[in-house]
């Protein structure tokens, strides 16, 4: 379900969407309970309150921390993979120029047919799926390397680092696909404990007792707006290769580049 809000929901939407949902819903229990329990304005609880609510604020922020860095670190794996898989090829690029001008073309072709076809796969490789372009250009690239034959020990020096960036590509590819195939954010499970801790610190901001109305009600719209932005930040951190925060396919776009600039 976050992974269809990070699709097809703008960031901005979905931030505003998650504050007027939550702070408006969470207006409209704090009316009720000032109206049904008019005794909580007094503040004979405030004591226990005061105690108690410092350690769920505690315990919620160091859930909410821990979670945001989990997956902030899926995200810059991810960007780590992509990024391996595109100096793999860019590194590649560099020995062309040890080989005959025909092979060396047939290379550079090879090579740009893969990045090509592996940027246009990203929106499905962003979900774990791949195209038959792109597994077609990876395997047109290894038929090209077993196919030269080299003719002095500068040919054959490039040609095993090349056999080597080729099989750091191949590998970065295949850890990409799975990155995006596993890493789908938070399981049903933690998603109920991040909506509990939630309304948690929530409740407890509801009940606090105060005589004046605009000071609890701008207490509790605080509180309702920093729980709407950890969510947002959780939701958006939920696919490293979705969304404004996730990683993106430019270090494949910039192997087309060198690529196509290298004619």
């Amino acid at each position: 379900m976050a992974r269809w809000f990070v699709i097809n929901v703008p960031p901005w939407l979905l931030l505003a969407g998650l504050v007027v949902v939550i702070a408006g819903g969470t207006a409209v229990v704090q009316a009720c309970v000032r109206h049904c329990f008019p005794g909580l304005q007094q503040g004979a609880h405030n004591q226990i309150a005061n105690f108690i609510f410092p350690v769920v604020a505690v315990v919620y922020g160091f859930f909410i921390g821990f979670l945001v860095l989990a997956l902030w670190g899926q995200v810059n794996s991810a960007d780590q993979t992509t990024r391996t898989e595109g100096a793999a090829a860019v590194q590649m690029a560099g020995g062309l120029h040890a080989f005959g001008k025909a092979e060396g073309e047939r290379i550079r072709q090879s090579l740009l047919d893969y990045g090509r076809a592996a940027a246009a796969e990203w929106p499905r490789a962003a979900g774990g799926h791949t195209t038959p372009e792109a597994e077609n250009a990876l395997n047109r690239l290894s038929s090209t390397y077993d196919a030269i034959k080299p003719r002095n020990d500068v040919q054959r020096a490039f040609l095993t680092s090349s056999l080597a960036s080729l099989r750091d590509l191949s590998g970065a590819r295949t850890a990409r696909l799975l990155q995006a195939r596993t890493n789908t954010g938070p399981p049903l499970s933690l998603w109920l404990v991040i909506f509990l801790n939630s309304g948690l610190v929530l409740g407890f901001a509801v009940i606090f007792g105060t005589e004046q109305t605009w000071m609890h009600y701008g207490m509790v719209a605080a509180v309702s707006v920093l729980v709407a932005a950890n969510l947002f930040l959780v939701t958006e951190l939920t696919c490293p290769f979705v969304g404004e925060l996730a990683t993106s396919p430019e270090p494949l776009n910039e192997v087309v580049r060198v690529l196509s600039s290298s004619r």
